[in-house]
């Protein structure tokens, strides 16, 4: 049976008033120590307050919707919705979730719903909407999206660094002494496509290697399409002695192509991914690859959000969050975190 809070009180010795105060964060003086000590009897006891309760005093429900694409076809949203999770958990929030399924009318129709709930705010995850929400606007509830870019001007979003996370994967084949590097890209119309080439490009002209358009080949984030791509590669006057894939699929795709040519990773051509999703580390041979920091976004939504509900800040400015390189078999050298 759950205790309430003049139970939390007695054991805690201290007035339901204190009590109160504490767990409501008020700005009544209360001391560091009593404090404390609160917080640890009612973890204690498994103090859970009465949210209706709260709702009526302060005029939040303590409900975050999530509104997402479709959890069971994305390897990454349910990474970001666990940091978002954990995120609004530790700030005493409910989180709801609702899958729009790539679809504007599903999503407007979430919106509502979530309204209807007295959501206090909304966070967007990997969903087709990138831009104003009247809707939300209109009822004074903040939003954000997490792993979706919002336009005019970037802002209220939290994305990857593509770039950065680019520019780490060759800066890491430079360093192996790889100076003809292969890579395949993504769909031209992907803005992670465009961003990931850029951080390519600019590593290259770091190391005052000139660019050569004969290295660089599209995909369209397949297996088949790296495979594809890595012929083409091999077919080339002067192939390139590593290659850089922008995601782990085309990667993978490039090992095939690479091993029916009878050719060896690495000792004949090296390979880097991007994304780390589990095929990655249970591939033979196992492959280096970059991180997508999806658990950290979501964090990081969460944490924005959470700003803007609390006014702590009038507008939220674009955050990118960094990977890191994981380093495995594929480029030759031992397994590592970067």
């Amino acid at each position: 049976m759950p205790i309430n809070i003049h139970q939390l009180a007695e054991a805690a010795g201290v007035s339901i008033a204190t009590v109160s105060r504490v767990l409501n964060n008020a700005d009544y003086p209360v001391s560091e120590k009593t404090r404390q000590h609160v917080l640890k009897i009612a973890k204690e006891m498994y103090y859970q307050p009465n949210q209706i309760a709260r709702s009526l005093r302060t005029d939040r429900s303590g409900i975050i919707g999530i509104i997402a694409d479709d959890i069971s076809k994305t390897p990454f949203s349910p990474l970001i919705i666990r940091g978002i999770q954990d995120y609004m958990r530790s700030a005493g929030y409910f989180c709801m979730i609702i899958n729009a399924d790539w679809n504007p009318e599903k999503e407007k129709e979430a919106v509502h719903d979530l309204l209807n709930r007295s959501i206090d705010g909304v966070i967007f995850s990997e969903t087709w909407h990138d831009s104003i929400n009247l809707d939300l606007d209109v009822r004074n509830k903040p939003y954000v999206f997490v792993h979706r870019l919002f336009k005019n001007p970037p802002s209220r979003s939290v994305i990857p660094d593509e770039i950065y996370g680019s520019r780490i994967a060759v800066n890491h084949l430079l360093k192996l002494g790889h100076r003809r590097i292969g890579y395949i890209n993504g769909p031209e119309d992907y803005y992670a496509s465009g961003e990931r080439l850029k951080g390519y490009q600019m590593e290259l002209k770091e190391f005052s290697i000139p660019l050569n358009s004969t290295l660089a080949v599209s995909g369209d984030w397949s297996t088949n399409s790296g495979y594809e791509g890595t012929k083409k590669l091999l077919s080339i006057k002067e192939p390139p002695t590593a290659i850089f894939a922008a995601n782990d699929l085309m990667a993978l795709g490039a090992i095939y192509a690479i091993q029916e040519a009878n050719l060896r990773v690495p000792e004949d051509i090296a390979i880097v991914g991007y994304d780390d999703r589990e095929i990655a580390s249970i591939s033979r041979p196992s492959l280096t690859t970059v991180t997508l920091p999806c658990y950290e976004m979501g964090k990081a939504s969460a944490a924005m959000l959470l700003d803007l509900l609390e006014k702590k800040v009038e507008k939220a400015d674009e955050i990118k969050v960094r990977g890191q390189l994981i380093v495995r078999q594929s480029s030759g050298t031992q397994e590592r975190r970067d």
